[in-house]
Protein backbone atom coordinates (compact mmCIF):
# COMPACT_ATOMS: atom_id res chain seq x y z
CA UNK A 1 0.00 0.00 0.00
CA UNK A 2 1.06 3.51 -0.73
CA UNK A 3 0.62 6.19 1.85
CA UNK A 4 -1.81 9.03 1.28
CA UNK A 5 -0.13 12.10 -0.22
CA UNK A 6 0.05 15.26 1.82
CA UNK A 7 -1.63 18.42 0.56
CA UNK A 8 1.52 20.10 -0.80
CA UNK A 9 2.56 16.86 -2.54
CA UNK A 10 -0.81 16.65 -4.29
CA UNK A 11 -0.53 20.27 -5.33
CA UNK A 12 2.94 19.66 -6.83
CA UNK A 13 1.76 16.57 -8.69
CA UNK A 14 -1.04 18.55 -10.35
CA UNK A 15 1.59 20.74 -12.01
CA UNK A 16 3.48 17.83 -13.59
CA UNK A 17 2.13 15.82 -16.51
CA UNK A 18 3.81 12.40 -16.48
CA UNK A 19 2.03 11.18 -19.61
CA UNK A 20 3.32 13.91 -21.94
CA UNK A 21 6.75 14.36 -20.39
CA UNK A 22 9.20 16.37 -22.51
CA UNK A 23 12.82 16.95 -21.78
CA UNK A 24 13.51 20.61 -22.33
CA UNK A 25 17.27 20.38 -22.43
CA UNK A 26 19.22 17.94 -24.55
CA UNK A 27 21.50 16.94 -21.71
CA UNK A 28 21.31 13.22 -22.49
CA UNK A 29 22.44 13.72 -26.08
CA UNK A 30 25.14 16.11 -24.92
CA UNK A 31 26.48 13.60 -22.41
CA UNK A 32 26.40 10.86 -25.03
CA UNK A 33 28.50 12.97 -27.42
CA UNK A 34 30.88 14.02 -24.61
CA UNK A 35 31.40 10.38 -23.69
CA UNK A 36 31.62 9.04 -27.22
CA UNK A 37 34.28 11.47 -28.43
CA UNK A 38 36.05 11.82 -25.05
CA UNK A 39 35.56 15.58 -24.82
CA UNK A 40 37.09 16.82 -21.59
CA UNK A 41 35.47 20.25 -21.65
CA UNK A 42 31.77 20.85 -22.11
CA UNK A 43 32.65 24.26 -23.59
CA UNK A 44 34.07 22.49 -26.65
CA UNK A 45 30.73 20.80 -27.27
CA UNK A 46 28.79 24.03 -26.85
CA UNK A 47 31.21 25.83 -29.21
CA UNK A 48 30.82 23.08 -31.84
CA UNK A 49 27.06 23.30 -31.41
CA UNK A 50 27.11 27.07 -31.93
CA UNK A 51 29.32 26.74 -35.00
CA UNK A 52 27.13 24.07 -36.55
CA UNK A 53 24.02 26.14 -35.84
CA UNK A 54 25.65 29.17 -37.49
CA UNK A 55 26.58 27.09 -40.56
CA UNK A 56 23.03 25.75 -40.90
CA UNK A 57 21.57 29.25 -40.45
CA UNK A 58 23.92 30.70 -43.07
CA UNK A 59 23.07 27.93 -45.51
CA UNK A 60 19.35 28.49 -44.94
CA UNK A 61 19.73 32.22 -45.60
CA UNK A 62 21.71 31.54 -48.77
CA UNK A 63 19.04 29.11 -49.98
CA UNK A 64 16.41 31.81 -49.49
CA UNK A 65 18.17 34.06 -52.03
CA UNK A 66 17.30 33.76 -55.73
CA UNK A 67 19.16 30.87 -57.36
CA UNK A 68 20.84 32.95 -60.09
CA UNK A 69 21.98 35.69 -57.72
CA UNK A 70 25.77 36.14 -58.14
CA UNK A 71 26.22 36.77 -54.41
CA UNK A 72 24.48 33.47 -53.61
CA UNK A 73 26.63 31.56 -56.10
CA UNK A 74 29.87 33.09 -54.77
CA UNK A 75 28.94 32.69 -51.11
CA UNK A 76 27.65 29.14 -51.54
CA UNK A 77 30.83 28.08 -53.31
CA UNK A 78 32.99 29.71 -50.62
CA UNK A 79 31.00 28.10 -47.78
CA UNK A 80 31.05 24.65 -49.36
CA UNK A 81 34.78 24.93 -50.12
CA UNK A 82 35.50 25.86 -46.51
CA UNK A 83 33.33 23.07 -45.10
CA UNK A 84 34.84 20.53 -47.51
CA UNK A 85 38.38 21.63 -46.62
CA UNK A 86 37.55 21.18 -42.93
CA UNK A 87 36.11 17.75 -43.67
CA UNK A 88 32.63 18.57 -42.38
CA UNK A 89 30.82 17.71 -45.65
CA UNK A 90 31.67 14.79 -47.96
CA UNK A 91 31.42 16.71 -51.26
CA UNK A 92 31.03 20.25 -52.56
CA UNK A 93 27.62 19.28 -53.97
CA UNK A 94 24.93 21.60 -52.70
CA UNK A 95 23.81 23.66 -49.74
CA UNK A 96 21.60 20.79 -48.55
CA UNK A 97 24.76 19.14 -47.22
CA UNK A 98 25.12 22.00 -44.72
CA UNK A 99 21.98 20.80 -42.93
CA UNK A 100 23.88 17.71 -41.82
CA UNK A 101 26.71 19.63 -40.12
CA UNK A 102 26.41 18.97 -36.39
CA UNK A 103 28.58 19.14 -33.31
CA UNK A 104 29.46 15.50 -33.94
CA UNK A 105 30.83 16.50 -37.35
CA UNK A 106 33.32 18.76 -35.60
CA UNK A 107 34.12 16.03 -33.07
CA UNK A 108 34.93 13.62 -35.91
CA UNK A 109 37.63 16.04 -37.12
CA UNK A 110 39.39 16.27 -33.73
CA UNK A 111 42.94 14.91 -33.64
CA UNK A 112 42.27 11.82 -31.44
CA UNK A 113 39.40 10.74 -33.69
CA UNK A 114 41.57 11.18 -36.79
CA UNK A 115 44.28 9.09 -35.08
CA UNK A 116 41.70 6.38 -34.59
CA UNK A 117 40.63 6.62 -38.23
CA UNK A 118 44.26 6.40 -39.39
CA UNK A 119 44.68 3.33 -37.15
CA UNK A 120 47.44 4.94 -35.14
CA UNK A 121 45.56 4.09 -31.93
CA UNK A 122 43.31 1.19 -30.98
CA UNK A 123 40.73 3.19 -29.07
CA UNK A 124 39.87 6.80 -28.42
CA UNK A 125 41.08 6.89 -24.83
CA UNK A 126 44.57 5.81 -25.93
CA UNK A 127 44.51 8.37 -28.76
CA UNK A 128 43.68 11.16 -26.31
CA UNK A 129 46.53 10.01 -24.06
CA UNK A 130 48.99 9.94 -26.99
CA UNK A 131 48.07 13.49 -27.96
CA UNK A 132 48.24 14.85 -24.40
CA UNK A 133 51.62 13.19 -23.78
CA UNK A 134 53.12 14.77 -26.91
CA UNK A 135 53.58 11.66 -29.07
CA UNK A 136 51.79 13.11 -32.12
CA UNK A 137 52.75 15.86 -34.50
CA UNK A 138 50.88 17.48 -37.38
CA UNK A 139 53.42 18.57 -39.94
CA UNK A 140 56.44 19.94 -38.07
CA UNK A 141 54.47 21.01 -34.97
CA UNK A 142 53.90 18.81 -31.92
CA UNK A 143 50.25 19.03 -30.86
CA UNK A 144 49.27 18.40 -27.23
CA UNK A 145 45.69 19.67 -27.39
CA UNK A 146 43.10 16.95 -28.13
CA UNK A 147 40.67 19.64 -29.37
CA UNK A 148 42.89 20.34 -32.39
CA UNK A 149 40.76 20.21 -35.57
CA UNK A 150 42.48 18.38 -38.43
CA UNK A 151 41.59 19.56 -41.93
CA UNK A 152 41.62 17.33 -45.00
CA UNK A 153 44.93 18.79 -46.19
CA UNK A 154 46.62 18.27 -42.80
CA UNK A 155 45.33 14.71 -42.41
CA UNK A 156 48.22 13.30 -44.47
CA UNK A 157 50.80 14.95 -42.19
CA UNK A 158 49.63 13.40 -38.90
CA UNK A 159 52.49 11.23 -37.65
CA UNK A 160 54.49 10.28 -34.58
CA UNK A 161 57.11 12.58 -33.08
CA UNK A 162 60.62 11.45 -34.05
CA UNK A 163 61.68 10.89 -30.44
CA UNK A 164 58.50 9.00 -29.52
CA UNK A 165 58.82 5.55 -27.94
CA UNK A 166 55.66 4.55 -29.76
CA UNK A 167 57.23 5.33 -33.13
CA UNK A 168 60.28 3.29 -32.15
CA UNK A 169 58.06 0.38 -31.08
CA UNK A 170 56.06 0.48 -34.34
CA UNK A 171 59.24 0.56 -36.43
CA UNK A 172 60.72 -2.37 -34.47
CA UNK A 173 57.51 -4.34 -34.94
CA UNK A 174 57.56 -3.71 -38.69
CA UNK A 175 61.32 -4.41 -38.77
CA UNK A 176 61.99 -0.98 -40.30
CA UNK A 177 63.97 0.56 -37.44
CA UNK A 178 67.31 2.04 -38.39
CA UNK A 179 69.79 2.53 -35.53
CA UNK A 180 71.29 5.55 -37.24
CA UNK A 181 67.97 7.44 -37.45
CA UNK A 182 66.76 6.77 -33.92
CA UNK A 183 69.48 7.36 -31.35
CA UNK A 184 67.20 8.81 -28.68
Amino acid sequence: MVRKLKFHEQKLLKQVDFLNWEVTDHNLHELRVLRRYRLQRREDYTRYNQLSRAVRELARRLRDLPERDPFRVRSSAALLDKLYALGLVPTRGSLELCDFVTASSFCRRRLPTVLLKLRMAQHLQAAVAFVEQGHVRVGPDVVTDPAFIVTRSMEDFVTWVDSSKIKRHVLEYNEERDDFDLDA
